[in-house]
């Protein structure tokens, strides 16, 4: 909620009791149903306490955000935020189908739409609410192993069938210490037996205090022939307020740092080429590109000058809106491995449809993409940020084999 100013989050306030006065208003024709005025009397009171409750939180935390300690700030906000998206979605939701049903022409008695309606207005309230709750506290951790095979011309023969792993987007701030939830994940990597395992960024949400304890989890990765991360925008402490530039620069230092220790290679803008029986391929890793806000670490020139001549090239960079800008053109990179939209955390996805509101910010959000065999996936994040659940957008591991054409 720091990003957002007073006068927004007092819009926001507005919105909810907008909705919930409408939400009110048609619990009535529900609650009419119900014999005991003693019953009714209660749910109503109990319905503006929650509102008013919640009002009074949202405009307390962002009064006082400044002065709560950073450890506890993002506990707060994700658990509020979750909060409100769970009151407001099925409100607005209960709102909007109960006033359709009353002021359209169905085929119902007056009588029959004395009960029908507001049964149906209930339950579509209702559902919405208990599958939010679904995306809260089950499929949050659900992790979900994306299969991609690619067949490229210019991959050596050496590496026909080479096995990667890619996870993005970890958040570790936002799993509070729990270090047990991620003992699926590591499994499932390690059963995969990969070749490499690339970490295409966003390891915490700001500080490096996120980290504590967490090498112990890292370090039981397993990879035949090596482990690479790149930074992703969260990684550089650039959302947080500092005391000072060397403070943030001592944050910035430590979560490098943490790499080492779980003997992952951190690539800054650099190259390095692997060799399997004269065979030859570079995996290339730059620090965080994207459009504004976001700011412009990464140099591509600087990350391709030792691997020009290898012909299959492998780019690791965080947000994908890179691969449009300038890897397409301007370069013969074979393969992009990014992250950082998490598809939104909230989409749909059968066979090869998906949707998210995400689409309408990035062209490429999610999975495969391809032109002119240059490929491009986005990796869809392990772990979460700001709305604490994944609605119909699991957090992904990516299995990649790839074969010579």
């Amino acid at each position: 909620m720091k990003s957002y100013s007073l006068f927004t989050i007092f819009l926001l306030c507005l919105a909810i009791l907008a909705v919930d006065i409408l939400a009110f208003y048609w619990l009535q024709s529900i609650t009419q149903l119900i014999n005991s005025e003693s019953l009714k009397t209660a749910i109503n009171i109990i319905f503006w306490i929650f509102t008013a409750g919640l009002v009074i939180l949202i405009l307390l935390l962002k009064v006082t955000l400044e002065d709560i300690n950073p450890r506890r700030k993002h506990l707060l906000v994700s658990s509020l935020s979750g909060l409100t998206i769970s009151s407001f979605i099925p409100k607005l939701i209960f709102v909007v189908i109960i006033s359709i049903l009353f002021f359209s022409n169905f085929v119902f008695s007056e009588k029959e739409s004395l009960i029908i309606i507001p049964l149906i207005g209930l339950c579509s309230g209702f559902l919405p609410f208990f599958i939010i709750l679904y995306g809260f506290f089950r499929a949050l951790y659900r992790f979900k192993v994306h299969r991609v095979t690619i067949k490229h011309k210019k991959l050596p023969k050496p590496f026909n069938g080479l096995k990667i792993i890619q996870i993005s987007d970890i958040h570790l701030g936002s799993f509070n210490y729990k270090y047990h939830i991620l003992d699926k994940a590591i499994k499932v990597i390690n059963d995969a037996q990969p070749d490499f395992i690339f970490f295409t960024g966003d390891l915490v949400n700001n500080y490096a205090w996120e980290l504590i304890g967490w090498e112990k989890v890292f370090k039981k990765l397993i990879a035949k022939k090596g482990k690479y991360a790149i930074l992703g925008n969260h990684d550089y402490g650039d959302y947080s307020e500092w005391n000072s530039a060397q403070e943030k620069q001592d944050n910035f230092e430590k979560i490098k740092e943490f790499y080492k220790t779980i003997d992952f290679k951190l690539l800054l803008n650099q190259s390095e080429i692997i060799e399997k029986k004269k065979g030859k391929l570079a995996i290339i890793g730059v620090e965080n590109w994207g459009k504004a806000p976001f700011k412009q670490y990464g140099n591509l020139q600087e990350a391709l000058k030792n691997v020009s001549e290898i012909p299959f090239k492998i780019l690791l960079s965080h947000d994908p809106t890179h691969w449009r800008e300038e890897v397409i053109k301007k370069t013969g990179i074979s393969l992009t491995l990014s992250g950082h939209t998490h598809g939104m955390q909230v989409g749909f996805q059968y066979k090869k449809m998906k949707w998210s509101p995400i689409k309408y910010k990035y062209k490429h959000w999610a999975g495969l993409y391809n032109e002119n065999e240059k490929y491009l996936y986005v990796n869809r994040g392990l772990g979460w940020v700001g709305f604490p659940g994944r609605l119909g957008m699991r957090p992904e591991i990516t299995l990649f084999k790839l074969f010579k054409k």
